[in-house]
């Protein structure tokens, strides 16, 4: 009967623990609802340009090189790294706690006292000591602390990741803001060039006696104009190349390559997006926040376990002695059982309770709100996209026809056909036509980047971080 006994209680402990660690704890909480849209436009097909590995969809390689020196020197990520790390070593920490603790004691203490009306006496103690100390997880305490500490690591993991795909992002628009900023310096550097000329051919022919003063100022001021765009020019290179460069850990100041026809690899006539429930899964914020419901959800369970009695038991074994002489023959053994149950606490546990759920139902609401605003994004990113290409054929037929408009302007000049004006008014238009196509390609593909970054492309659980 006995014998039954200490395997009959035992398992109704457990079962116990159970049902009011796992069952009741979160009875108080309110349950999480997302409807995702049966479709969002654009968003139909089963693949997604998210899929593709970054290094794949970039298909540059000085852009990749940047790319991969991002992720290796950048100092925010790598303290998000090591935040991954400590949450890691928090979660094995709690992982630990399952299991008894094992300790030895060594001391030696003297006790002395002199009361009043007796005599002198002294107390010497001597120990040598095994301790072990088991906390039973009776209703789920540890089992919970262990998960919160879990999910805690699980989100500083989709923390990193997102700052990959952040930090990937960011240095892809540097990168093609750079490029645009260069190729607009080489076009007003032209530009000045061809005009240098327009304007010693003007002084020519008016010191000549052949046109009015009026052609010439107009020269000048075009040639002004051109050059005055070099120091914006030159400012918004330099701050983009130290934007770069922070980005890639180093100081200012570094010569950074980058290519004058840098590109996407995908093609931009055809983006794949993929369906609306994909981004869960593939947007680590989404799964982050997810991952902080879960650690909130913990945290109830914490609290709910604190208002139930806890078992731990003790055993302590080894040798005691007065003296040093026949140490090792006086054995000592102590065992002891506790059980500590709240009996009044002023409302402490049940507030501290209320408190987490409360905390999970505002990290149901966050994450919600992440998941709405996750769509909310991708649908913008699809539509600057769309529209960016849009504005890049435009502008593409605008340079063209202002480039024939130049070249007639000048046949016409040349042949008296038309004033010198006319030929100013062309170039200026050219030059506005060259600047925006350039701008506008810049656009194109950041709208790209972005719209990637928004799908939650930029990382894989397989992939290594750098390449």
């Amino acid at each position: 009967m006995r014998k039954l006994l200490y395997i009959v209680l035992p398992t109704l402990l457990f079962t116990l623990s159970v049902l009011c660690g796992a069952c009741s704890a979160m009875r108080d909480c309110r349950k999480v609802n997302i409807e995702l849209p049966d479709s969002i436009p654009g968003m139909t097909d089963t693949a997604s340009i998210a899929d593709v590995d970054w290094w794949t969809f970039y298909g540059d390689s000085i852009l990749n090189t940047l790319i991969n020196r991002a992720l290796t020197h950048n100092r925010e990520f790598l303290a998000a790294a090591e935040n991954v790390e400590r949450l890691r070593q928090l979660y094995g920490v709690a992982k630990a706690d399952f299991f008894p603790s094992v300790g030895i004691q060594a001391y030696a203490q003297r006790e002395n006292t002199h009361y009043a009306d007796e005599s002198f006496s002294g107390d010497n103690e001597l120990g040598l000591k095994g301790v072990l100390s088991w906390e039973v997880d009776l209703f789920g305490n540890i089992r919970w602390a262990a998960k919160k500490n879990k999910a805690a690591y699980a989100a500083a993991i989709e923390d990193r990741r997102a700052m990959q795909i952040t930090l990937i992002a960011e240095t892809a628009t540097a990168y093609f803001n750079l490029i645009a900023l260069e190729t607009e310096a080489k076009i007003v550097s032209r530009t000045i060039d061809t005009r240098a000329e327009e304007l010693a051919k003007a002084k020519l022919r008016y010191e000549g006696g052949l046109t009015s003063e009026l052609p010439y100022l107009q020269a000048q001021v075009e040639y002004t104009t051109a050059k005055s765009l070099v120091p914006v020019i030159e400012k918004n290179l330099e701050t983009t190349r130290n934007a770069l460069a922070l980005l890639l850990g180093d100081f200012p100041g570094k010569e950074i390559e980058v290519n004058s026809a840098g590109h996407i690899s995908v093609h931009p006539k055809y983006i794949p997006i993929g369906l609306p429930a994909d981004l869960l899964t593939r947007r680590p914020d989404i799964r982050a926040s997810r991952m902080r419901l879960a650690q909130a959800g913990a945290s109830v369970g914490v609290a709910h376990a604190a208002r139930f009695p806890t078992l731990s038991f003790s055993l302590n074994g080894g040798f005691e002695n007065d003296t040093f002489g026949k140490f090792f023959d006086s054995p000592y053994s102590f065992l002891s059982g506790n059980i500590f149950a709240p009996v009044l606490d002023f409302g402490r546990k049940k507030r501290a309770y209320k408190s987490a759920v409360a905390a999970y139902n505002q990290a149901g609401y966050e994450y919600e709100q992440v998941v709405i605003e996750a769509f909310r994004e991708t649908a913008d990113a699809l539509a600057d996209y769309i529209k960016a290409r849009e504005t890049s054929d435009s502008r593409t037929a605008l340079r063209d026809a202002a480039r024939k408009y130049t070249d007639l302007a000048r046949l016409q000049y040349r042949g008296g056909g038309s004033s010198y004006l006319d030929v100013l008014d062309a170039q200026r238009r050219y030059l506005d036509a060259e600047i925006g196509l350039t701008n506008a390609i810049r656009d194109e593909r950041i709208a790209l980047v972005l719209l990637y970054k928004a799908l939650g492309g930029g990382w894989s659980i397989d992939a290594p971080v750098s390449r």
